[in-house]
């Protein structure tokens, strides 16, 4: 590490995500061959508003940087303090990021090399409770003053990056860290190396867990491994807070991509990940209903729904159900009025539907009205078929299947080669029952639409009677 420069930096900010919040002070010290040059400290006036909590951390409130220089004002004086010099800071990515954007707001590209004083010491002093620095301050009798303040805690940081240094004479490690393509480079603070590392390249869904070991993200990917490490260059506010809150990830393959999403949609649905976003909150389903009115007609209409129920049809939006009552009344010449596809009291009258028998006027029996209602409803249970899809599994001797019973998502399993099945009962004992939700059957319908029918082997409902 002789004649490398490096800048030793902490910024405070206004607080928030990485979008949005702004430097209100930045303490800079030069270091080479382990000797301080130099140090730069401002006060910074963010341009915005400074909260409360923020000034009960830090103690700098708006009055403080009123008079302040705003970034543009001396960031060719910081570009110049610290050009050629490594970038060093305890998380590195927090405070790089947040220089490199005030930077980017200026027009100006900012890339340096970085170092992450929370990796090195992880690697470098194993085996401690905490890596926060005040915690490890205290666990190697590192004075820190004046904590929360950009000088207070760069004065910390370059003694711990002086010592850091002595513990890698021959600088291996430091130089493993600069690599360009080093996953030490890229990876958040907490996260072991190794853990990703373990990963494998095939697909599967992957795991975020706290420091509790409480799920924060589920995800799924058709190379695990790939799909992990790409979070952690992604510079976008919530994958970067999403890195700082990971102490462990975990996984489990699925040898498709298809059971990923459905074992995606499981975890999502079991352990509600802070992280996750999509699929949280229950899809709208409208279902066709069927109810008897007043005059003893069965009567059918579209119910909006956040759960997959038994009912006469389910469908994920209000068009496909409509489409799909309008058919039944034509096909089994229904009346549109007690379809509910007009709103009228009087005698149907639908702009499409034409061929209504008179139930409506008295010109048609009820009960032979409800006959045809019920063939209608029978028909839409015989669309309800029972199948499983086939798909690749773990490793080449095995199949991974997947199972539907009357149009509801079963569960999934494994069989290997020498497993015989003959009959939809066969796949029970292999079968890992899962919940049925309109973020499956969405999955599945999705899959059914792409692929076609190459993978799927249908069965008679009867044998499940």
């Amino acid at each position: 590490m002789k004649d490398r420069l490096f800048a030793v930096i902490d910024v405070e900010t206004t607080g928030g995500g990485i979008k949005g919040n702004r430097l209100t002070e930045v303490c800079i010290v030069l270091l080479k061959n382990g000797e301080i040059l130099d140090k730069y400290t401002t006060l910074i006036n963010p341009e915005k508003y400074i909260p409360a909590q923020i000034t009960a951390l830090t103690g700098i409130d708006n009055d403080m940087v009123e008079n302040a220089p705003k970034f543009h004002e001396v960031a060719k004086e910081i570009d110049d303090f610290m050009r050629d010099a490594i970038f060093v800071a305890h998380n590195v990515n927090f405070d790089y990021n947040l220089v490199r954007n005030e930077f980017k707001e200026l027009g100006f590209e900012f890339n340096r090399k970085k170092l992450c004083t929370v990796r090195l010491s992880r690697k470098l002093i194993p085996g401690l409770l905490s890596y926060s620095l005040g915690r490890l301050c205290d666990s190697i009798n590192i004075p820190l003053t004046n904590r929360h303040r950009a000088e207070g805690d760069t004065d910390a940081t370059v003694i711990l990056f002086q010592r850091l240094l002595t513990l890698d004479p021959e600088g291996l490690i430091f130089n493993s860290f600069l690599h360009a393509h080093s996953k030490q480079a890229t990876l958040p603070p907490h996260l072991s190396a190794e853990e990703i590392h373990e990963l494998p390249e095939e697909p599967g869904i992957y795991l975020f867990k706290d420091k509790q070991h409480k799920v924060i993200y589920a995800g799924k990917a058709i190379n695990i491994k790939k799909r992990v490490i790409s979070h952690f260059y992604d510079k976008m506010s919530k994958e970067y807070q999403l890195g700082q809150e990971t102490y462990h990830v975990t996984h489990e393959a699925t040898g498709n991509e298809l059971m990923a999403l459905l074992l995606e949609a499981e975890y999502i649905r079991k352990h509600y990940p802070k992280f996750n976003s999509a699929q949280k909150r229950p899809g709208i389903t409208y279902q066709i209903i069927s109810y008897i009115n007043q005059r003893g007609i069965i009567q059918l209409g579209i119910g909006k729904t956040k759960r997959i129920q038994d009912s006469v049809g389910t469908f994920y939006n209000r068009a496909l159900a409509t489409e799909k009552l309008e058919l039944l009344c034509e096909t089994f010449k229904l009346c549109p009025r007690y379809c509910t596809l007009q709103s009228s009291t009087e005698k149907c009258s639908h702009y499409k539907l034409k061929n209504c028998e008179g139930v409506c006027d008295g010109t048609e029996l009820v009960s032979d009205y409800n006959l045809k209602v019920t063939e209608a409803i029978n028909s839409l249970g015989e669309e309800k078929p029972s199948f499983v899809i086939k798909e690749k599994g773990r490793h080449f001797e095995e199949e991974a299947f997947i199972l539907i019973k009357e149009g509801r998502y079963q569960g999934y399993g494994y069989l290997n080669s020498e497993d015989q099945i003959t009959s939809i009962e066969d796949y029970e004992p292999f079968l890992k029952l899962q919940e049925s939700t309109f973020h499956t059957h969405k999955i599945l319908n999705s899959y059914l639409r792409k692929h076609g029918e190459k993978n799927v082997i249908y069965f008679e409902n009867e044998v499940f009677a």
